[in-house]
């Protein structure tokens, strides 16, 4: 089967790279070539750019059974690819969010059938845009299309964390972090791995045509445990300070939208159509294996333990805020 990825270099779409050339896939990955993670051997790669002409010139005259856009966000992009691939791919495969789901959630877990609505971010209200336009396509036209929507999935670069590795050498440090809100509102973090056990099988798949899926881990934890559990793969006692969200979002306002709009809201899926769609798919990476890979990531190279003063100064202000008003 012959699939093109735009990006495939990423996070999430990086498993899905491995996974797929395992399972025998001709891949083909488009991007702009500034990637440091490895490609897999037998991937062809071409340079370009969607947002220029470059992309779609190193495209011209091909087909593909499958198309995977990784790195569109608006439904600008989505027109665009909606012109260039129509009639040149089996199945156009659109990356979405599950941040896209109604906020707060009236009823859990969360179901493919749970409201688009987040009046909160302006990411995922883009995300809706997108889902809206394709949604349309494949009713005016049948354009092939097929919706996923990750959550919170990460690797072992990616820490899950508020402010990122700047949260992980405050822990070191024995300094105190910022958790959102009380910091037991139900979360979900899906290990980029299993996620790609979720995705490969949707890649030509006839059944997945038309249809919006999520793919998430069944493990469920509060932002308190998530917390811990790096602190306990670091070796030490986190010093938790709970923050309301609002003030968060008074204090950094673009920060704000992602945790009003999704991390402060409780987040757990029924992947029951996954598994429909995806036979045999199950998430087998506890996030406590995933934390010990991601400490052990970060201290094999000084390099990699970047930290940002703007936010270890922004959680100082938080902090002060917070414990002057309890």
């Amino acid at each position: 089967m012959n699939v093109l990825f735009i990006g495939g270099t990423g996070v999430i779409s990086s498993a899905c790279t491995q996974l797929a050339v395992e399972q025998g896939f001709h891949l083909t990955l488009l991007n702009r070539g500034r990637t440091q993670r490895e490609i897999p051997p037998g991937v062809e790669v071409l340079h370009g750019d969607m947002d220029d002409a470059s992309g779609p010139a190193a495209l011209a005259g091909r087909t593909w059974d499958v198309v995977v856009n990784w790195i569109a966000y608006t439904p600008d992009q989505i027109q665009r690819d909606i012109e260039l691939f129509r009639g040149r791919t089996g199945q156009y495969i659109f990356i979405s969010s599950a941040s896209a789901y109604q906020a707060p959630p009236a009823t859990l877990p969360v179901t493919e059938s749970t409201l688009l609505d987040n009046p909160y971010w302006s990411y995922s209200r883009d995300k809706i845009a997108c889902e809206e336009a394709l949604v349309q396509a494949y009713r005016d036209e049948t354009f092939p299309m097929t919706i996923v929507r990750p959550s919170h999935t990460y690797d072992r670069t990616k820490v899950p964390l508020f402010g990122r590795y700047t949260s992980l050498h405050r822990m070191k440090q024995g300094k105190k972090v910022v958790v959102y809100g009380d910091g037991t509102s139900l979360w979900t973090l899906t290990h980029h791995r299993d996620f790609a056990k979720g995705f490969v099988p949707l890649l030509g798949n006839a059944r997945a045509i038309g249809e919006a899926v999520h793919i998430t881990s069944d493990e469920w934890l509060t932002w308190n445990q998530i917390y811990t559990i790096m602190a306990q793969a670091l070796g030490v006692e986190p010093k938790l300070v709970h923050v309301p969200a609002d003030l968060i979002a008074a204090y950094d306002p673009e920060l704000g939208e992602g945790v009003l709009g999704d991390k402060i809201n409780p987040r757990i899926f029924d992947n029951s159509k996954i598994k429909r769609l995806a036979p045999g798919f199950a998430c087998t990476i506890p996030f406590s294996l995933g934390a010990r890979e991601i400490v052990a990531w970060y201290e094999a190279d000084p390099a990699r333990q970047v930290i940002d003063p703007r936010f270890d100064a922004l959680s100082d202000r938080l902090i002060t805020a917070c414990e002057s008003l309890f």
